[in-house]
């Protein structure tokens, strides 16, 4: 096993180890990797209460380096079927949107801090149509001709079912992983992979070129792009620092949790999991038919159940 593997390995073995993450840092700056730079960024936003300004100045240095093209250096695990999950570590986070965001709704606030207390591995892109159908035997989607394009117009209760039955394969069983849909606040803490002040994992501003959504109708002053009108196959654009790819566009992705627009003002603290009923589940992330603005980490959109409509899809996790 080369040193990457092996340092890799050893944050498999013990995730919350600060010092595995900062050698393997070190390695790889050693080796003139820009890996490494990126690695220790969102081990600082992590870590560290940094002032507004010293934050703000890692977030830009983050994102810059993966606009040039820099994949973060994460653990990846690969599962029976061949999915693909990145590696989520705990941590707080900022939820809701600050008041001055613009285009905000009401039910983004108030901002308030959540912990994610316990480590998991997330789906690195949505369910894609082939992996849907090796666990369920068929794919519902409209757009097909790609099966790396993520599965659409499944249905809450379908997406819990996949989870369900993913979680009774033979292999995954004896390796005891219980996968299910992220909670509302484990799918927005991942989607800003470390960056908590902007809208985006890519900055303050959104172009279809880092996303698919309607580029006809971009956000925060970014220049209007193409419009594909249908899915795209997972990972055409780039991942944010947690290797987490397609968290902006493509298609809406469900949550576990019940919808309610004034949750927030009574949201516990740590790992919160939503309202105990309801009449609509939460989706987030935005997708292919809507504008920018709704493609912010932030936004929350919710639906019934039991509507499978062609924009719609799910990622899933198990706990690390």
């Amino acid at each position: 096993m080369d040193v990457e593997a092996s340092l890799l390995q050893a944050i498999h073995d013990d995730p919350d180890d600060d010092t595995s993450w900062l050698v393997l840092a070190d390695w790889l700056e050693e080796q003139g990797d820009q890996r490494g730079e990126l690695l220790r960024l969102t081990l600082a936003l992590r870590a560290s209460p940094a002032g507004p300004e010293e934050r703000d100045r890692r977030e830009a240095r983050l994102q810059e380096l993966l606009a040039s093209g820099v994949r973060p250096c994460t653990p990846l695990l690969t599962n029976t079927v061949g999915m693909e999950f990145a590696l989520v570590r705990a941590g707080k986070f900022l939820m809701g949107s600050p008041d001055g965001e613009a285009e905000r709704s009401a039910e983004e606030g108030p901002i308030h801090e959540v912990e994610i207390a316990r480590p998991f591995y997330l789906g690195a892109f949505p369910v894609t149509q082939a992996h849907y159908r090796k666990v369920m035997g068929k794919s519902p989607s409209k757009f097909r001709g790609n099966p790396n394009n993520p599965v659409e117009q499944v249905s809450w209760e379908e997406a819990v079912a996949f989870c369900k039955k993913l979680s009774e394969m033979t292999e995954e069983k004896r390796k005891k992983r219980l996968y299910r849909l992220p909670t509302e606040a484990e799918w927005k803490y991942s989607c800003r992979g470390g960056a908590v002040s902007r809208p985006f994992h890519f900055g303050a501003s959104l172009s279809s070129s880092q996303a698919n959504f309607n580029g006809n109708y971009p956000y925060g002053g970014a220049p209007a792009g193409p419009y594909l009108e249908r899915t795209s196959p997972v990972g055409s654009y780039p991942a944010n620092a947690w290797g987490l790819f397609d968290m902006h566009g493509n298609v809406w992705e469900w949550c576990q949790d019940w919808y309610d627009g004034n949750y927030y003002a009574q949201s516990p603290r740590q790992d919160p999991q939503g309202p105990h009923n309801g009449q609509s589940r939460v989706l987030r992330g935005g997708s292919w038919f809507i504008s920018g603005r709704y493609c912010r980490a932030a936004y929350r959109l919710r639906s019934v159940p039991g509507n499978r409509l062609n924009d719609i899809g799910f990622r899933v996790l198990f706990p690390a």
